[in-house]
Order: C-alpha cells, then structure tokens, then sequence
C-alpha cells in the first residue's frame, strides 16, 4: 500500500508528536490527555511527512500520519544528515472524509500506520527495525 500512496517516496519534515483528545477535560495545567486509540487501546501520535510525488497538488505535498503505539514512535536514523528523513509507513491505510470546515465541503484523507521504518527495511523479525518501530 505504501508504494502505491507514495510512489515517489516520503520524507519526514517533523517531530512525532501526541495526538491531543479534544474531546477531554483539559487537565489542571491546560494540556490535554493524550488521544488513545479506541479498537487497540494504544496512544495516537502524528508525524508531519512530505509526499515526493511531483504529481502531487501543493495542498496535499505535506500531510501527517497518525501512528497509533504504546510508545513514541523512533523515525528511521537520519544517516545523510539531510533536512528530511526518508522513511516508509507500515500497515498504511487512508480513510476518507468530508472536510466541511471552509467555504465549500471537500474529499479530505485520513492517514495512519501502525509503524515507520527507513525505506527498504521491515520491522517484522529484525530487532534493528523494531527499535526503530516502536508501533511494531
């Protein structure tokens, strides 16, 4: 799936960060319960990703992943030292939606995955790769 929602590549352009639980009472220092995961029980976390496609419309070149995992998600090492890390999504699913927020109702896509490695490898059976997928 990832291959084909991101035939060119994608590069993390951020922070893995918690995904705030609007929906709860804000704690008594003003931050907000972190966003669990309501089939899986695991925390939510989002990472801002730019799409390399050169197809892509420049509202869409950068997007975020949501990752649910008991733990913060590690992104792949950034071994070229370069501004942007490469990085491929497992388990990647999109959900559409209707963004009604603005002016006129538009298709929006919701994406999340259940882990992120370097490109080229798996987490499944290499510790290398689960330590660099804590969602594995």
């Amino acid at each position: 799936m990832f291959g084909s929602v991101f035939p060119a590549g994608a590069y993390l352009v951020g922070d893995v960060e918690p995904v705030q639980d609007y929906k709860q009472e804000k704690r008594p220092d003003g931050s907000r319960p972190q966003q669990v995961d309501p089939d899986t029980g695991e925390l939510i976390w989002t990472v801002p990703v730019l799409d390399a496609d050169p197809e892509a419309r420049k509202n869409e070149k950068t997007i975020n992943v949501k990752i649910s995992a008991r733990q913060q998600p590690v992104p792949p090492a950034n071994p070229d030292g370069l501004p942007f890390i490469p990085v491929e999504f497992e388990g990647l699913t999109l959900t559409p939606w209707v963004d009604d927020n603005g002016q006129f109702p538009r298709l929006a896509w919701s994406y999340r995955a259940k882990g992120m490695t370097a490109p080229g490898k798996s987490s499944k059976g290499s510790a290398a790769g689960r330590s660099e997928s804590a969602a594995a």
